[in-house]
């Protein structure tokens, strides 16, 4: 009763401001609790359930070859898609070695190739077989930061050609015995650069790349949904990889294994996610930033980067 009493002698004002007040921090620990969940304690899924096979293009190296060991791991079989006939051999012989169980089918594609010849070849080699899981990791990046108008036109027909289109008619060929067997799961590999930070300067035909993956992503997840397939976009950051360039692993900078270890854990779950939880919170720390701020501090990253790729270049003409 006194606590209503001393209520009713507060101002309007004063209850109004105290009750959103008290809602946003009960959003908060609602956001904050189900966080914690899914990066700590939500289960992962049983991907055998999709299919006993599994496809993942790229995978002779980073991200892509830690997801065909750990997905060896649990026990799929693998389709490899790459372009090097001797690297996906190397890849497969290593993954036999620890996991002899594991049938594994070798395609060679080159995305900045003909993709509509590799597309064929990859619907030739999983006929007749119950592919579940199909995970989109080949990609292509800038070799280092530039000016759009720096950019040749062979960069950018490959950046394209593999990101959009490679991902694109790959999905689909892989789709339609998903839709037979009314299960599946997709992955897709997106980036921060298109979703979690406001812009990427000095890589922005990438950026716009992987945007298209995000939102080609998203729209196939309300698309299938109710036909038994999950489709989802991650969203990695930075990754110790030949592609970014990064050598070392650290707090903020993901291994690949340690990647794809969080990564499989988010498949089927929501549409996009970024399943590295240091990733995500570098996200949500460069969210609250202004723009003005981020921005600049990304720009004078990025010409440091351009500056010592111009460097290097020069040095190999010479």
């Amino acid at each position: 009763m006194e606590i209503c009493t001393y209520f009713k002698s507060q101002p309007t004002w004063l209850l109004v401001l105290f009750t959103l007040g008290s809602l946003q921090i009960l959003k908060f620990t609602l956001t904050l609790l189900t966080t914690l969940y899914i990066y700590f304690l939500r289960p992962s899924k049983n991907l055998r359930r999709y299919g006993s096979w599994a496809i993942i293009t790229g995978p002779t190296d980073g991200i892509g070859k830690a997801f065909a060991f750990q997905l060896a791991h649990k026990g799929l079989n693998l389709v490899l898609v790459a372009r090097n006939p001797d690297k996906l051999k190397s890849v497969s012989d290593a993954i036999r070695s620890k996991h002899s169980n594991v049938q594994i089918k070798t395609v060679v594609m080159d995305f900045a190739g003909d993709v509509d010849d590799g597309v064929k070849r990859i619907k030739e080699a999983i006929e007749g077989l119950e592919v579940g899981v199909l995970i989109n990791n080949a990609g292509m990046s800038y070799p280092y930061a530039k000016y759009f108008h720096e950019v040749d036109e062979e960069l950018v027909k490959g950046l394209i050609k593999i990101n959009v289109e490679g991902t694109t008619k790959v999905t689909q060929a892989v789709l339609v015995g998903m839709l037979e067997r009314k299960k599946g799961a997709i992955v897709n590999m997106g980036s921060g650069a298109a979703s979690l930070i406001p812009s990427y300067p000095f890589y922005s035909v990438y950026a716009g790349a992987k945007t298209y993956v995000d939102q080609f992503t998203k729209c196939l997840h309300v698309e299938y949904k109710r036909s038994g397939i999950d489709v989802q976009c991650q969203v990695p950051l930075y990754v110790a990889t030949k592609m970014t360039s990064i050598r070392r692993a650290s707090f903020l900078v993901a291994s690949p294994e340690g990647y794809a270890k969080a990564g499989l854990r988010f498949v089927g779950y929501e549409a996009q996610c970024t399943p590295y939880w240091p990733h995500a919170l570098m996200g949500y720390l460069v969210s609250s930033l202004p723009e003005s701020v981020f921005d600049y501090f990304n720009v004078k990253m990025s010409l440091k980067i351009r500056k010592k790729g111009m460097l290097k270049d020069s040095r190999k003409k010479e």
